[in-house]
């Protein structure tokens, strides 16, 4: 006679309600915690990310400070500082051969240099402020337009934890839908909102990431690195709309 086994049907898991997304007006951006979760809106000045997108000036004052930055390394030595030569080679006369009066010549092997880079040499170039500050809201205007600035709560470690600083990127990354943590290198700039030494210390063994204060924001790091997280914008954003007012 035939056993028949009885089967019991499976609960089905419990579904779990998903956060309803917030809904982002003209002029706002949506604001993400550590967990990735939405925390809300921020409302976006558009003398920061209005702007309109100006090649030739960011060109100009990008080109500027990589060269304010550039050190003056390349210096050759003249004949008379090269050391030696102190000693006629030969007599002037009588040899047959040309006249020399030192074997540090620049037609002698070891000899001096002619027309050599020089260490005087002085690469700086000026860069107004106004022209740094509008390259600086340009090139944010742009990347906001590009879908390349995150807005993060905050970012806040008791002690410095670098497994807790990925998992936060990992988060945002999630939420944001962008590539933080894939891209190996420059993938993001943490514009941080004070000097906080836990969090910078706590993104400094992360090789693809690089973090800087609001008030350090340069044209140079901001177009180096593919996204900008800027983190406390509530205090983040008054910083840098007092620039405008300072260059003007």
């Amino acid at each position: 006679m035939a056993t028949t086994k009885k089967t019991t049907a499976k609960k089905a898991a419990p579904r779990t309600k998903k956060a309803p997304e917030i809904k982002v007006g003209k002029g706002e951006a949506v604001v993400y915690a550590m967990d990735g979760s939405q925390a809300g809106t921020i409302a976006l000045p558009a003398e920061l990310f209005g702007v309109q997108w100006n090649a030739d000036l960011v060109h100009q004052v990008v080109v500027g400070m990589q060269a304010n930055a550039r050190p003056t390394v390349a210096n050759t030595k003249f004949r008379g500082e090269v050391s030696g030569g102190g000693k006629k080679p030969w007599k002037q006369k009588g040899t047959g051969r040309a006249r020399h009066g030192s074997n540090r010549s620049p037609i002698w092997v070891g000899g001096g240099t002619t027309h050599g880079p020089r260490a005087e040499r002085i690469y700086t170039v000026k860069i107004n402020k106004k022209m740094r500050t509008a390259a600086l809201f340009s090139v944010l205007s742009r990347k906001l337009k590009d879908g390349e600035v995150i807005f993060v709560e905050k970012l806040a470690f008791s002690t410095p934890k670098t497994a807790e600083a990925k998992n936060a990127l990992v988060a945002i990354s999630k939420a944001a839908n962008v590539g933080l943590v894939s891209k190996r290198k420059n993938a993001a700039l943490i514009a941080l909102s004070s000097n906080d030494a836990a969090a910078k210390k706590s993104f400094r063994n992360l090789g693809n990431v690089m973090s800087e204060e609001i008030r350090n924001l340069n044209p140079v790091d901001v177009m180096t690195r593919r996204y900008l997280i800027i983190e406390n914008p509530k205090e983040a954003l008054p910083i840098l709309s007092g620039k405008v007012n300072k260059s003007k």
